[in-house]
């Protein structure tokens, strides 16, 4: 059981969370999302829950999802309240997901996780699809959330959150996908059309998702965000070294 934790959210485009830990509770977060600490809050860094062998597989599997192989827990010694703080590491918003009121369980993409109540299981889900996978890029590998508490994920740009019905069907950029139920039937299909696939510059293929359930999007994932700033970059030292050149 998953410890019951309360926090706030601050600031608009570049977010943090803070969570208060009653006394003995705990969080679980990814390595270097910590900003600020009160006293009583004890940082330990390991291999997660599960002993020796459980830990490093579990660590091997969040490598492959991208994140660190290690998870820092930070728990309240303290006999009184105490408050830790998590930054998102890219520009956008933090995502609230109580696994509780959602079924026990949610779906991520694979560099989405911030941090979580102690006790939540951070697990590793594929796509059905193996083919699809090694050609889907971002939408091949997800990050799965089990238990009764919070969750937190994070993700770029502005947050869109869709409820699909039963059989409604949504077709998302694969880096825009951020989370989703396990209701919503995920699969990974190729842009139509030749045209589309060489010039249509969204990527060769999409996530297509299928109801019912919710599905978060974002408008700007960090791997689009780092193109658009390198990009111009690029030509600009490309221009400079043939000016050199010449």
């Amino acid at each position: 059981m998953a410890d019951v934790i309360d926090y706030k959210i601050y600031g608009n485009d570049l977010q943090l969370v803070e969570i208060e830990l009653d006394p003995r509770e705990g969080v679980q977060a990814e390595v270097g999302t910590m900003t600020y600490m009160e006293q009583g809050i004890e940082m330990q860094t390991g291999l997660g829950s599960g002993g020796l062998s459980g830990g490093l597989f579990s660590g091997f599997k969040r490598m492959l999802t991208g994140e660190s192989f290690f998870i820092t827990t930070f728990a309240n010694g303290s006999n009184r309240k105490a408050r830790v703080g998590f930054a998102a590491t890219s520009p956008g918003q933090i995502i609230p997901l109580d696994l509780a009121r959602l079924g026990g369980e949610f779906l991520c993409q694979k560099d989405a996780f911030l941090c979580a109540a102690k006790g939540i299981d951070i697990g590793v889900a594929f796509t059905k699809r193996i083919g699809a996978g090694f050609f889907g890029g971002e939408g091949f590998i997800l990050q799965r959330l089990r238990g009764d508490g919070l969750a937190f994920v994070q993700a770029g740009g502005a947050i869109i959150e869709k409820n699909l019905a039963p059989g409604e069907v949504l077709r998302v950029d694969t880096g825009c996908l951020v989370a989703f139920a396990p209701t919503v039937k995920y699969d990974i299909q190729m842009v139509g059309g030749v045209r589309n696939m060489l010039f249509g510059g969204e990527g060769l293929f999409l996530a297509k998702m299928t109801g019912p359930g919710r599905v978060y999007v974002q408008s700007l994932p960090f791997s689009r965000l780092v193109d658009r700033i390198t990009f111009p970059l690029q030509k600009q030292i490309q221009a400079l070294t043939g000016n050199i050149g010449s």
